[in-house]
């Protein structure tokens, strides 16, 4: 049972595992920046359309308000199918535009994963050339509660994709 193990934290303690900051190099690139300042602008173009297709129904509804008992029942009709028409034109247009598969995330998609391949192609190699067994990623859901600074790498795969980091 000793050399079972004994045999088990050798092997374990001989893994070689490293981590780094993918936000803090992903910051780092100017096209990175680029990508996420053009996301911003076209999120609030998008956010101003629809903050005015809100102010337009919310507009109609209360002239329908304040002209409800002139109205004949057919206008009624038609003035409650109008506002609830917009409502639903403004929902499908907020999906198109920031639901899971909506047009945000597709430009995201086409500006950043290229810019996130590149970063983690000069992770994977850092790992192959230096024989790391693991690269955990500080900046995402892992919890790292302590962490040598020694096994940070970021400032290295920085260097490896030419940007200038506060040690150079």
């Amino acid at each position: 049972m000793l050399v079972i193990l004994g045999a088990a934290f050798t092997s374990i303690s001989a893994q070689k595992i490293v981590y780094v900051d993918t936000q803090v190099i992903l910051a780092s690139l100017p096209e990175y920046q680029d990508a996420q300042k053009e996301i911003d602008l076209i999120t609030e173009r998008w956010q101003k359309q629809i903050q005015d297709s809100y102010d337009e129904i919310d507009r109609m509804y209360r002239a329908y308000q304040a002209e409800e008992i002139i109205l004949s029942p057919d206008d009624k009709k038609k003035r409650e199918e109008d506002i609830i028409q917009a409502e639903k034109e403004l929902k499908d247009m907020q999906k198109a535009k920031f639901g899971h598969e909506g047009e945000l995330f597709q430009k995201r998609k086409e500006l950043v994963k290229p810019i996130q391949d590149k970063v983690y192609e000069a992770i994977s190699k850092m790992a192959k050339q230096r024989a790391y067994d693991f690269v955990l990623d500080k900046s995402s859901g892992i919890s790292i509660l302590f962490a040598n600074n020694e096994f940070d790498k970021t400032a290295e795969v920085m260097k490896s994709l030419g940007i200038e980091t506060a040690d150079d």
